[in-house]
């Protein structure tokens, strides 16, 4: 559910507040990409591997609530747990594990 809300959200920011079903429909691949990134660093950073088909269980469920509105909200419990993961791999000289994500929250001003 975390990485559902953090993505489809920063998602549909990106696109001039797309509807949650417009994200899933119209920005499929732009979601896949964050979608398989949060997941990614989300295992790594939990310790945690998640089933197979995360990507197509988040978008049934876009799909049920296709007429929500989207907006990135309660960034610090959201997705500002995920920049946290980025932030400090980058302090320590790493490569920064979700590009994507840290690059739509910069175009965002978040």
């Amino acid at each position: 559910k975390h990485v559902w809300i953090c993505s489809f959200m920063l998602v549909g920011a990106l696109n001039d507040g797309a509807s949650v079903g417009e994200v899933e429909s119209k920005h499929t691949e732009q979601l896949r990409a964050l979608v398989d990134e949060l997941c990614a660093a989300g295992e790594a950073a939990l310790g945690v591997k998640l089933d197979d088909g995360a990507f197509q269980r988040l978008t049934a469920y876009g799909r049920a609530v296709a007429h929500y509105p989207t907006a990135v909200k309660e960034f610090e419990w959201r997705n500002g747990w995920f920049y946290d993961i980025s932030k400090q791999a980058l302090d320590s000289g790493k490569p920064d594990p979700m590009p994507l994500h840290t690059a739509g929250l910069t175009k965002l001003d978040l």
